[in-house]
């Protein structure tokens, strides 16, 4: 069977790491026939779009994506692509799977967690009204009549809805993932405590959906803060945190922390009809070209991409052979070495050479 798949390279290192995965998992057997798309900055000097509509149908077509990092700037310009590309294919559940691997240096051993971040509201859904604009003006009036609390007239303000229906689909994921992945434990995370109508409705919701896998699965319930606490002290405690959006991408990079950085950590984000598969890490513009980077967040996105298509042996291959790069420790790049000089490092083309070369023996 061939598979028909989006590729989109990104900016910055994303073509570099993009093509590492794209070969590696080429070289575990699967066919796949690639449909090469852009986005983000490449595609705004070649089309003056950011993201052309031809690469969403191209995602909607095939179903499923593998998308290097795509630059967005922080404070100013365009909002983020990711989280465009989400909103526009209702990818609502993003999977960040936090996991050991031998070689790779961190304070933690054996760390093996799954976080469900819900991915479609909440304030990343880009409802924000900037400061000393009439509309804003007027919001700020109308929201200190109705609550009865004074907004300072100079203030922007972001816009944070979470949604019933939302926070019980994302939950709901959380627990069918939990069963479909032998795990034993949801932990809704929150600040229900200081948020009673927004966390407030996400927490009862999944207070409710915990209840129909009683027996199952267990639950429990943590306050974001604290979580955060427990997970530096205690990470061993935990299995799959279920999150609403912005603090699951907080505790998502807490948790790439806790297994040696964001180089380590894939995504993937899931909706009804399409998935895209991503790195976590950013695009890195200052080392593009230089064949430098670590492609293993890339490589393992292509893990959790080919078990998404029913490829689990070709999974689990690609799997084994980038742990046996990583826990020898010669083939990978400066990051991934005691001394970060040091001159043996491979680059990101050498690194991607020796997870094929096992992936062939």
């Amino acid at each position: 069977m061939t598979h028909k798949i989006t590729l989109i390279p990104g900016d910055g290192i994303g073509p570099e790491v993009a093509q590492a995965a794209k070969r590696c998992i080429e070289a575990t057997g699967v066919k796949i026939q690639w449909d090469e798309v852009i986005a983000g900055q490449s595609a705004l000097l070649k089309t003056g779009e950011l993201l052309p509509q031809s690469t969403l149908d191209s995602i909607k077509k095939n179903k499923v994506a593998l998308k290097g990092p795509i630059t967005t700037p922080v404070g100013t310009g365009f909002r983020s692509i990711n989280v465009a590309i989400r909103q526009a294919l209702d990818l609502y559940a993003c999977v960040r799977p936090a996991k050991s691997y031998a070689g790779v240096r961190s304070y933690y051993k054996d760390i093996d967690l799954v976080i469900i971040r819900e991915n479609s509201e909440d304030l990343y859904a880009g409802i924000e009204f900037e400061e000393g604009l009439e509309p804003t003006k007027a919001l700020i009036d109308e929201i200190s009549r109705l609550s009865k609390k004074n907004i300072r007239p100079d203030s922007g303000i972001s816009i944070k809805p979470i949604s019933k229906s939302a926070s019980e689909r994302i939950v709901r994921f959380a627990f069918e993932y939990a069963l479909a992945n032998n795990r034993k434990k949801v932990t809704c995370v929150h600040k229900a405590n200081i948020m009673k109508f927004t966390d407030g409705l996400f927490l009862n919701t999944a207070r409710l959906v915990a209840e129909e896998f009683s027996g199952k699965i267990a639950f429990e319930e943590a306050i974001v803060d604290n979580m955060a606490m427990q997970l530096v002290q205690k990470p061993h405690n935990y299995d799959v945190l279920v999150l609403p959006n912005l603090y699951g991408d907080i505790i998502s990079d807490l948790c790439a922390g806790l297994i040696g950085g964001l180089g380590i950590a894939p995504g993937a984000n899931i909706g009804k009809e399409s998935a895209v598969f991503e790195a976590v890490h950013g695009s890195a513009p200052k080392y593009a070209g230089l064949n430098k980077v670590n492609p293993t967040a890339m490589i393992l996105s292509g893990v959790l991409m080919l078990r998404h298509i029913k490829e689990e042996a070709a999974a689990m291959k690609l799997e084994e052979a980038l742990k046996k790069v990583l826990s020898e420790g010669d083939s990978v790049t400066y990051d991934l070495k005691p001394d970060r000089q040091d001159p043996t490092a491979a680059g990101t083309k050498e690194m991607a050479d020796a997870v094929i070369a096992n992936i062939r023996r």
